[in-house]
């Protein structure tokens, strides 16, 4: 364990150093200090400091967050470009790109199998984040891709592919946290607040995670309905405690139907 520990130290290292090159890159193209662009680059300094002193010492898990916050910090600001621009033609690689840089910290975990769960390395709310993160940039990106007529009518297939993965991320994201279990050993003042934790809400991020994978449903039942089937490493459960994935078909049919199925009540409830 602790040599996988040193592993990570060293890679969460080399890796806050490439993003600290990116940032300044970032911010010489900008012209101008971004306030997210500043936080991210603080957090890979105090990084570099921690890692600069003995490895053996140093907690992953510290070094992790801090790596993770600056990633989150610095792929929002590329994010709300993109947004702003609508997307660019050539937004394809930029998006793989900032999916990339999201999903590193749970490769980094996964690499080095310094946990069963990722979770108790990283946290369930930086898992979350970074899920929910990933799953809403595809949702942005299919959105403006929805609107491009003829760019579906050649590359439909692409779209799904974007949809199945932003799709997986959010579901993903409502998966890491069981839902609150209401007994008599539960004491609460709101029932309403109560339902929507016992359903596995535990935040308006949560409620939009839902209204968004159901869209992206909707989107691909109306554009990629008459491509064949393809398999997909993904959990369809809308709420639950998963923390393990496993191979099969994602039915936009069947996955829209469940969040339908939850969503009605709990918008009622909020």
């Amino acid at each position: 364990m602790a040599a996988a520990g040193s592993s990570v130290v060293k890679r969460v290292e080399e890796l806050g150093d490439l993003a600290q090159a990116h940032i300044q890159q970032l911010s010489e193209a900008a012209g101008e200090d971004d306030h997210f662009l500043i936080r991210a680059s603080a957090a890979l300094e105090k990084l570099k400091l921690l890692c600069g002193e003995d490895k053996e010492c140093s907690n992953p898990s510290n070094l992790l967050e801090l790596y993770t916050q600056a990633i989150l910090d610095m792929t929002y600001f590329e994010e709300n470009k993109l947004v702003d621009e609508d997307f660019p033609e050539d937004s394809s690689q930029k998006v793989k790109e900032l999916i990339g840089f999201l999903s590193e910290p749970e490769i980094l975990v996964k690499e080095n199998n310094m946990h069963p769960k990722h979770s108790d390395l990283l946290g369930d709310e930086l898992l979350e984040c970074l899920s929910w993160r990933r799953g809403a940039l595809l949702y942005m990106y299919c959105h403006s891709l929805t609107k491009r007529r003829e760019w579906l009518t050649r590359k439909s297939s692409f779209l799904k592919k974007y949809l199945v993965d932003g799709i997986s991320y959010l579901l993903q994201m409502l998966n890491y946290r069981c839902p609150i279990q209401l007994n008599e050993g539960v004491s609460f003042q709101d029932l309403d607040t109560a339902k929507l934790l016992s359903e596995g809400i535990f935040s308006d991020i949560h409620l939009l995670a839902m209204m968004y994978s159901g869209e992206m449903c909707y989107w691909g039942l109306k554009h990629c309905a008459d491509q064949q089937p393809e398999n997909h490493e993904v959990d369809t459960g809308v709420s639950g405690a998963s923390y393990t994935t496993h191979e099969e078909t994602l039915d936009f049919r069947e996955v829209g139907e469940k969040i339908l199925k939850n969503g009605p009540r709990l918008l009622i409830l909020v």
